[in-house]
């Protein structure tokens, strides 16, 4: 997946969204629906791309201000590598819930099952806004397996296969 996949909606991805009452961009007041997560530990600013069941495309805004920069590091901030993973699983879980028609109010989450062919490929400073992607290999009975990506700009930040399952609460 390149940083120039992002899908050009069509009529059926549209109603599909319609149908949920979802409109793009997805901004946090829709997001909070979908993710039980709040800050610090809210890695999505919003979603402008979704084809449910197949793929999605957030944006993370990084920003001197996050909390990690303290201590990650002080005098050359760089964000952790596995908040870029975190990144990547809270986009996996919006695709999961909204593949699902469901919410997180409907008393499900999606958590974090695994996570297979890490790579890191580029730094990413105060300042950069993360395109993170994630595509569907494999959906059964719950259990989601994705191809995801984070690029900051056309330069590929991060990959990762992640693995989500949905748990009744």
């Amino acid at each position: 997946m390149s940083s120039q996949d992002i899908n050009i909606l069509n009529d059926d991805n549209i109603k599909s969204l319609d149908e949920q009452g979802l409109k793009l961009p997805l901004t946090y007041h829709t997001l909070k629906h979908y993710l039980p997560h709040r800050y610090p530990f809210l890695l999505v600013d919003k979603i402008i791309d979704c084809t449910p069941g197949e793929c999605i495309t957030g944006v993370k805004n990084v920003t001197i201000n996050e909390e990690f920069f303290n201590g990650h590091f002080p005098d050359e901030p760089i964000m952790p590598g596995v908040l870029m993973v975190e990144c990547m699983a809270q986009v996996s879980g919006v695709l999961g819930f909204i593949s699902a028609g469901l919410t997180a109010e409907d008393g499900y989450l999606y958590l974090f099952a695994g996570v297979d062919k890490v790579r890191f490929k580029r730094r990413v400073i105060p300042g950069d806004q993360l395109t993170i992607r994630a595509k569907t290999v494999m959906q059964k009975r719950g259990i989601y397996k994705f191809d995801c990506t984070v690029h900051v700009d056309d330069e590929l930040a991060a990959s990762a296969q992640i693995m989500i399952a949905r748990q009744e609460q």
